[in-house]
């Protein structure tokens, strides 16, 4: 039976260490982290995430702006609000909640945000610093993962590694992570051939296809490590990518949904604008 990897315990805990170094920089230097998020329209998803990500913000002591646009807004109006909090000293973070509406062009929106201030790490510029290895900030889900690995002592070192999905937002960046912790990666997608093969060689296996219980038992090694992705629903309510009672029992550690991978994403948008907070307070 497997190890369950409780996300929500640390995420608490990087949490609470967000909110005590916050505290010390705001007293020696006056500076407090300040996170923008801005809304265009009114998807019902997307306005919960906003809200969610408001508590974590008060929770660590942050600054938190909330700018809400119509969905019939101008794009050149949006781009207008993101040269605002660019120039605005007390933000060191900008997030566009995604999707925007058809009518904006998303790359274009992305690209106008300050590198140093694109705590999503969505930006070209961001993504080709984590490509080569050089990064300050990593698309939040995969560096959750990330992290969830560390805190239980799960070295990629030397392991081969599946990650099923090459979104940007989460395969990509993964694969590229793992990868510069020495493990041998494989990227499986919908025109991979043999995947239940491919996965049942993996140590760690990450599943992020958006696909109630694709992942199976027959398609896991024993004792691998499964990191559960996904945010799905069936006739029991939320479930993950990955058959959990069945792999349960085949795996070394596995991350259930909800309680996984999940509460991690949030916490590491607040540890992205802690740490673009430090580098503006050191000038750079």
């Amino acid at each position: 039976m497997a190890q369950i990897i409780n996300g929500k315990e640390t995420s608490k805990k990087i949490r609470e260490q967000i909110r005590l170094e916050t505290e010390k920089m705001q007293k020696e230097t006056g500076i407090r982290p300040g996170l923008a998020v801005i809304l265009v329209g009114d998807d019902p998803a997307s306005a919960i995430y906003v809200r969610n990500k408001k508590k974590a913000c008060d929770e660590v002591g942050f600054l938190s702006k909330e700018f809400v646009l119509p969905a019939t807004a101008k794009e050149e109006d949006l781009l207008a609000l993101i040269d605002q909090l660019n120039a605005d000293p007390e933000i060191h973070g900008i997030l566009v909640q995604l999707p925007v509406p058809k009518h904006m062009d998303a790359k274009k929106v992305i690209a106008r945000i300050d590198p140093k201030k694109d705590v999503d790490a969505f930006s070209f510029e961001n993504v080709g610093r984590i490509v080569t290895g050089d990064f300050d900030f990593v698309p939040c889900t995969p560096a959750g993962i990330m992290e969830l690995l560390a805190e239980y002592r799960i070295s990629p070192e030397g392991k081969r590694a599946v990650v099923i999905g090459r979104s940007n937002i989460v395969g990509k960046p993964m694969a590229l992570l793992l990868l510069h912790q020495n493990a041998t990666v494989t990227v499986c997608h919908s025109r991979t051939e043999n995947l239940a093969e491919i996965c049942r060689e993996a140590d760690i296996l990450v599943a992020a296809v958006g696909k109630a219980k694709f992942v199976t038992e027959d398609m896991v090694k024993e004792g691998a490590v499964v990191i559960d992705v996904g945010m799905n629903r069936d006739e029991n309510g939320l479930c993950g990518d990955v058959d959990f009672a069945a792999v349960e029992k085949k795996a070394s550690y596995i991350t259930p949904v909800p309680g996984g991978v999940g509460p991690m994403t949030i916490t590491l948008l607040m540890k992205n604008t802690l740490t673009s907070a430090q580098k503006a307070g050191k000038g750079e």
